[in-house]
């Protein structure tokens, strides 16, 4: 009888771009951290399967590896299988570390070591949203330029001071690559396939993804502050990225105003009309979401973050968290159990220079 499955036929882009005989082909290994990204790990494997694909030869190959060589499961929830686990690669290997959620949880002495084994043996590292995380632990970035997912930001920029932390969509460092995370993945994919083989399999390449503006390591990752905002006035703009740039250090409203040569009155009205809210709120909240951000993703005390965030007490600081988020930054992180005193919170009264508004 007829074999009743169809034959499989090959896509239309199958051999569509003409690569020279000599190409070299590349070898990489995707090391999946426990809640890693499905977004940033897609985004990255993709362009390698479309440049094979439209170039009729093997090109890339790739593996899938975790720490165990068992399964694992990414932040929703999907399970892959892997290929291997912390195995002796090739030289020429390129390996990427994917991150994700708690990726400080996920890194481990054993992972560690297998990087600096790999590194030293010339293989190209790489750090795929908060798997830059796991390079910096394994001093692998020092000296170097690198970028992560921008929510990971401050916590980064706390433990590793000497990096020097981009907020661009990706690095390429010599043999250290970063990524922010997300769809920078094809961004940076795509730069290394021009690399290899050219603009015009990178620009097939893209084009089969759909992805219509190719950026740049000079790209940064946020949107403008006119498009987070919904609002395009310049100069509510120019205050508001003032405020993020100047969080340990805040600047009074009657400062940011005449910076932007306005009154105090005329910058109140101006927040209240598109935000809603008063500048010293508005910023406030800025300086608050950073604490979150400190106390979530370090081990930093809560006295450093205070401190960071421009507080002048940590009873002022847990009083103003405690208002915004309905819980106190030592329940926020778990840590009152284990010691943390929790009088200071009722103790003193809220400063001035912190109310909410």
């Amino acid at each position: 009888m007829p074999d009743p499955r169809p034959t499989r036929r090959p896509a239309p882009s199958q051999g569509m771009i003409r690569i020279a005989p000599d190409a070299r082909q590349r070898s990489v290994v995707f090391m999946l951290l426990d809640r890693f990204t499905m977004m940033a790990f897609a985004s990255a494997i993709e362009p390698l399967r479309l440049a094979n694909q439209v170039s009729g030869r093997t090109l890339y190959t790739w593996k899938l590896a975790s720490e165990t060589g068992e399964d694992v499961t990414c932040s929703n929830g999907t399970t892959f299988r892997t290929d291997i686990g912390l195995e002796e690669l090739g030289r020429d290997t390129m390996v990427l570390v994917c991150g994700g959620i708690d990726v400080a949880e996920a890194v481990t002495k054993p992972l560690l070591n297998w990087l600096r084994r790999e590194a030293r043996r010339g293989a190209t590292i790489g750090g795929l949203c908060t798997g830059s995380y796991a390079l910096a632990r394994a001093g692998l970035l020092d000296g170097k330029r690198a970028t992560i997912h921008w929510e990971n930001v401050d916590a980064f920029a706390e433990d590793f001071p000497d990096i020097e932390l981009t907020k661009g969509v990706f690095v390429i460092d010599g043999n250290r690559v970063t990524t922010a995370g997300g769809t920078a993945s094809i961004d940076l994919m795509l730069r290394l396939i021009a690399r290899d083989h050219g603009e015009e399999l990178a620009n097939t390449v893209a084009d089969q993804l759909i992805h219509s503006s190719i950026r740049s390591d000079r790209d940064t990752q946020r949107l403008s502050i006119p498009t987070r905002i919904g609002v395009r006035h310049p100069k509510l703009a120019q205050v508001i990225g003032r405020m993020e740039r100047n969080i340990e250090d805040p600047i009074s409203p009657a400062t940011l105003a005449t910076e932007v040569g306005m009154s105090a009155r005329q910058l109140e009205r101006l927040f209240r009309r598109y935000l809603n809210r008063s500048p010293k709120r508005y910023y406030m909240e800025l300086r608050l979401q950073k604490a979150r951000n400190l106390l979530m993703q370090t081990e930093m005390s809560v006295i450093n973050v205070a401190m960071a965030c421009g507080f002048a007490s940590p009873s002022h600081f847990s009083k103003c968290y405690r208002a915004h988020y309905q819980t106190t930054p030592y329940r926020e992180r778990g840590a009152s159990a284990a010691g943390e005193k929790e009088s200071l919170d009722s103790t003193v009264d809220l400063g001035p220079e912190d109310s909410l508004d």
